[in-house]
């Protein structure tokens, strides 16, 4: 079977449609691959962004560019989830230094800390001024273990919904990498082009990250299109938008580059309230 190739329609209709989150949930490709006509297999030996299951313990100190919506779609939570765990309002404004909850019970005094680029995570623990400092433990004590998580769900999109939304193709190009929900394997679709080939946003909405703070994702960009729905489109090479600015389905938003992987090509993921669902659900037959 041949390699599927995506034609952008000239006039851009359609409107296009999470997190950090938000919706967003946590990113994530693995790998895939495809086979040509003549039998030969395309294989995309990407394999920079890693399983990142839903984080039910703990808490997030927020760093300089963190956007709510990129915290929750990095750690597998929808953003309004978040948000409402955590007393945040609209328009979702925090700051450096804030903590964000994950856990439902009272917050302590252990701390997650994630650097976005590195896979890595710092377990602190803060104390009150002033109290005696704690009795150093045995070199033989084990370490304290690691915030439980669960494994990322598909969500499962109903029919009417998946018509309904007037999705664009993100991309020209050939599809190397196809969905696919279990394990550390592709959260969304890769489509391969050409170095700085424009990248459209899918559907209309609101630009709610803008950056590279997400290990593997190189240069992302994340659309909110409603409280239910957000997209992501990663490895640019430039992006043309910036955090807050609207966007039409059709509009160019980025240039296509291989920023966190190894070729050039475009990694789109639609989220359904944080949860990847597999973007050829929603977006036309070619």
């Amino acid at each position: 079977m041949g390699h599927t190739v995506i034609r952008q329609r000239k006039d851009g209709s359609g409107f296009k449609l999470l997190v950090i989150a938000l919706a967003m949930g946590t990113l994530l490709m693995g790998c895939s691959s495809s086979s040509t006509s003549t039998g030969a297999r395309v294989v995309d030996r990407n394999n920079a962004v890693p399983k990142r299951p839903t984080v039910t313990a703990g808490q997030y100190i927020v760093k300089p560019g963190d956007t709510l919506f990129s915290i929750a779609f990095r750690y597998g939570w929808d953003y309004k989830e978040l948000a409402a765990r955590n007393g945040i309002v609209p328009p979702y404004t925090i700051r450096p230094g804030q903590a964000i909850r994950f856990s439902s019970g009272a917050t302590g005094s252990t701390t997650v800390v994630s650097s976005p680029s590195s896979s890595s995570r710092t377990t602190v623990t803060r104390r009150p001024v002033g109290s005696p400092p704690p009795v150093p433990a045995s070199t033989s004590k084990p370490a304290t273990p690691a915030p439980s998580t669960k494994a990322p769900v598909a969500a499962t999109v109903p029919a009417a919904e998946r018509a309904a939304g007037g999705w664009t193709w993100p991309a020209n190009g050939v599809l190397i990498g196809k969905f696919a929900s279990n394990g550390s394997l592709n959260k969304g679709i890769d489509i391969a082009g050409d170095l700085g080939q424009p990248v459209f946003a899918a559907s209309d909405g609101a630009v709610v990250y803008a950056g590279s703070g997400l290990r593997g994702y190189g240069e992302l960009i994340i659309i909110k299109h409603s409280d239910t729905y957000v997209s992501a489109y990663g490895h640019n090479r430039r992006l043309l938008v910036r955090e807050g600015q609207q966007v039409k389905a059709g509009q160019s938003i980025a240039e296509m580059g291989s920023t966190g992987t190894d070729r050039v090509k475009l990694h789109f993921e639609i989220r359904r309230q944080g949860k990847p669902v597999d973007p050829l659900q929603f977006l036309p037959r070619r």
